[in-house]
């Protein structure tokens, strides 16, 4: 299957970025249940980015869905994306 120009374009922009830069950009998503085919490529190449550099998304993404019900924080720690106000 071939991958979309857009998904392309969102991957070579987030490969760019700071992790912080990256989870500013999911947290501007929490709530927003509007839904086009680009949101689509761009949360795709979202968490794609977060695990292409190994950081554990299981709070957010069960590999079919990602959920942006909460706010995540980065636990360089545990490398892991952490609901924020949950405990470890």
């Amino acid at each position: 299957m071939q991958q979309s120009i857009y998904y392309i374009k969102f991957a070579l922009q987030f490969a760019d970025m700071q992790i912080t830069e990256l989870v500013n950009i999911f947290n501007r998503q929490v709530g927003n249940r509007g839904w086009t085919s680009m949101r689509a490529y761009h949360d795709q190449a979202l968490i794609g980015e977060f695990q292409r550099r190994g950081i554990d998304t299981t709070n957010i993404y069960d590999g079919h869905v990602v959920c942006f019900a909460h706010p995540v924080t980065y636990d360089l720690t545990i490398n892991k994306l952490v609901l924020v106000n949950q405990t470890l």
